[in-house]
């Protein structure tokens, strides 16, 4: 399964390396990083979307926000699932969200036992 994870912080990248350690020494998981909405429609664009299946993307970074990234994947690759990740778990955000429709939300700091679950689910 290949997974593009978008977030401006760039030690993210590290972070789900190393939490989903044992998914990748498996080959059960693949992931690609990009640090921006725009990077990561560039991405989507220029690599097809065939081989992914979930988009895992920060709501707050600069330029592209989350919800809009979502919205245009949503419209231009609707096959894709998109679970949106924030740090501040607010109403607006989480409605906002389900709205421009997304697949799954949840709130930093991850629960990184539950998202697995809620990945190989979908």
């Amino acid at each position: 399964m290949k997974l593009l994870v978008v977030d401006d912080e760039q030690d993210v990248q590290l972070l789900f390396q190393q939490r989903f350690r044992q998914e990748l020494k498996a080959g059960r998981i693949e992931f690609q990083f990009a640090f921006s909405g725009e990077q990561a429609l560039e991405f989507l664009e220029n690599r097809g979307t065939a081989n992914h299946v979930l988009i895992l993307s920060d709501i707050n970074m600069p330029g592209m926000t989350g919800i809009e990234l979502l919205q245009r994947i949503k419209e231009k690759f609707p096959e894709l699932k998109v679970i949106l990740i924030t740090a501040y778990g607010d109403d607006n955000n989480y409605h906002a969200a389900m709205a421009s429709g997304a697949d799954g939300y949840t709130t930093k700091p991850i629960n990184f036992d539950a998202l697995k679950q809620t990945i190989f689910a979908l």
